[in-house]
């Protein structure tokens, strides 16, 4: 075991080099745990592919994913984070009406998920769609974001 301020000494370092890296080492990683999680070529994932549309990814996949990038990044992705639940259940109306979101479920899903171009998604807001919309570029947003990049 490593002395007391030795620890702090590589804690320190290793927490400074994850907030150096750059966008394009970050798209990288996201790809490279991609690539791992889905069994996937690389010429297969570009920003702009949607995890569950484009590269064929389930909902245990999406955890996969969340726990590979959490151990790469040592981030921690909090549960909700990829679809806020709270607005997703909600059951007073404010949010959801039959199945769809609100004009006021949109609006916080587009402050709670800065990154996510809502903008197909918002001429038929199905619930059960909103996790379809998610992107590479989207991941590595949300990575960007906990690492202060």
């Amino acid at each position: 075991m490593l002395p007391k301020q030795c620890q702090q000494d590589l804690t320190y370092y290793f927490q400074r080099k994850k907030n150096m890296l750059s966008k394009e080492e970050i798209y990288d990683g996201v790809k490279d745990d991609l690539i791992d999680a889905l069994a996937l070529e690389e010429d297969e994932i570009t920003p702009d592919a949607t995890l569950i549309g484009d590269l064929g990814a389930e909902s245990i996949d999406l955890l996969d994913i969340v726990y590979r990038l959490e151990k790469r990044y040592n981030i921690k992705i909090e549960r909700g984070e990829l679809a806020p639940e709270d607005i997703v259940n909600d059951t007073t109306g404010t949010y959801v009406v039959d199945g769809k979101f609100t004009a006021a479920g949109l609006a916080e899903i587009g402050k709670r998920l800065p990154h996510a171009d809502l903008s197909a998604f918002e001429k038929n807001p199905v619930v059960s769609g909103l996790t379809s919309i998610l992107t590479v570029k989207d991941l590595c947003y949300l990575v960007e974001q906990k690492l202060g990049v």
